[in-house]
């Protein structure tokens, strides 16, 4: 795999859940080190539309041609708007690979979207889609992907990683998206 391999990394801005939509930031970057683009659309909090407007973004942007890696920010975005990794790939041809920090636990994600969605079992069945895998870097990140094997996906976390455990492109998509919302960028992915 190329250094500069394209790479979009998704996050989404800070929220409350007072509000009803929440921006989505896309980050293009070769590797980790040149930022080319960015990307934004809206989805609805706690929506059902992530995949689909990731898609729309991803198909409808000049960058389409020379991306060769979706990187999303956990499973769900705006709360629990649940990603569709294996659609994504299937509808836009690039690979995809959510991370996050933290293990998740099954148990606790189950039980929140019993209690807050009508719709929880279609919700779970997404989020159960693929394996989360660890995998032990400098620091230990959870990883599912789609389109790609899990040697590669590993790579291409390496590859894009400057420093500490988030690929650049998350890292800079969640600093660019906490600065416009909140006027200045803080925290961690």
């Amino acid at each position: 795999m190329k250094k500069e391999i394209r790479i979009l990394g998704i996050d989404d801005m800070p929220f409350s859940f007072g509000e009803e939509k929440v921006d989505i930031v896309g980050v293009v970057m070769r590797g980790g080190i040149y930022l080319e683009g960015i990307l934004k659309t809206t989805i609805e909090i706690d929506g059902r539309d992530a995949t689909e407007k990731i898609i729309e973004m991803v198909n409808g942007s000049k960058h389409k041609e020379q991306l060769k890696l979706i990187m999303i920010d956990g499973v769900a975005l705006g709360g629990f708007n649940v990603v569709d990794g294996e659609k994504i790939y299937l509808e836009t041809s690039l690979p995809v690979i959510t991370i996050t920090r933290k293990k998740p636990d099954m148990q606790k994600i189950k039980e929140a979207l019993k209690k807050h969605f009508n719709d929880w079992e279609e919700r779970l069945k997404i989020i159960e889609k693929g394996v989360t895998k660890e995998v032990k870097l400098r620091y230990p990140v959870y990883i599912k992907h789609f389109g790609i094997d899990e040697e590669e996906a590993i790579n291409a976390i390496k590859i894009s990683i400057i420093r500490g455990a988030i690929p650049e492109p998350l890292r800079v998509a969640h600093l660019i998206a906490t600065g416009i919302k909140k006027g200045e960028s803080t925290g961690r992915c």
